[in-house]
């Protein structure tokens, strides 16, 4: 991948808004690749469409791109809060391209993707409504909480300048895709809160005690749940039955 700007681009453009846009719009357009399938033609949508900025012409998988200067952060800004939660509840919401620039040498810092089917309601922080002296006054727009989605939802192709060899970024997409088999969003916010559990321990291999030392934040999070441990237990057979764990003995488990 040339992590390079084509600088030339932007000339025309006085607005850095633009600049940015079209900069990092033709950077995606000709260099990175479909991660579900691994085709190397990732097409650019006409301007305007509602739903994506570029698709896989191979597997069809759709894909939005937002850009950030300098660092990745912990939110990205996004458009209107009621569009995205009757997205999120959609068969057509697409995967997230994040592109993370640097203006110094216009280059890429870091680029990731992160799978659709780790977007569920709580990951999406409703913003204040703009206010009545505004072009468009009450209109309410929504930030992706970034340290909200579980690392593994984060894929990175480009990481501190550092190129991810293309299996890795292949088998890291793979891994989680049994995840689009559940549809009940509450269900699937379960699997993805023990996943984050689990990546918290910070080990490869861990115990049931482990996990069950999260039993107080899950219990926060889903508070009509009286039988916290046991639904721990639950899911950490689902992750398991999906390979997304192997089971070592009675109370053990290692990431697959």
């Amino acid at each position: 991948m040339n992590l390079s700007f084509d600088i030339k681009l932007a000339n025309e453009y006085t607005s850095s808004p633009q600049k940015i846009r079209v900069l990092t719009e033709d950077w995606v357009d000709k260099q990175a690749y479909c991660p579900n399938c691994g085709h190397l033609d990732i097409d650019k949508y006409e301007n305007n469409k509602p739903v994506a900025d570029f698709f896989c012409s191979n597997c069809r998988e759709d894909y939005e791109l937002k850009s950030k200067k300098d660092s990745v952060g912990t939110k990205i800004v996004n458009g209107a809060y009621r569009t995205m939660v009757e997205r999120l509840r959609s068969t057509n919401n697409p995967n997230f391209f994040l592109l993370n620039y640097d203006l110094s040498d216009f280059s890429v810092l870091n680029f990731l993707v992160i799978p659709k089917h780790f977007f569920i309601p709580e990951i999406i922080e409703k913003r204040k409504p703009l206010a009545l002296t505004a072009r468009r006054a009450g209109w309410i727009g929504c930030n992706i909480l970034l340290q909200s989605i579980p690392q593994t939802g984060k894929i990175f192709f480009i990481k501190d300048k550092q190129v991810e060899p293309k299996e890795k970024v292949l088998a890291e997409w793979q891994k989680t895709l049994f995840l689009r088999e559940e549809k009940e969003i509450k269900a699937k916010g379960w699997l993805l809160d023990i996943i984050r559990c689990v990546e918290k321990l910070g080990k490869q291999e861990f115990t049931l005690d482990d996990v069950y030392t999260s039993d107080k934040e899950l219990g926060r999070l889903h508070p009509e749940n009286k039988h916290i441990k046991a639904k721990i237990r639950q899911q950490l057979q689902v992750l398991r039955d999906k390979g997304y764990l192997d089971f070592v003995s009675s109370g053990y488990y290692r990431l697959a």
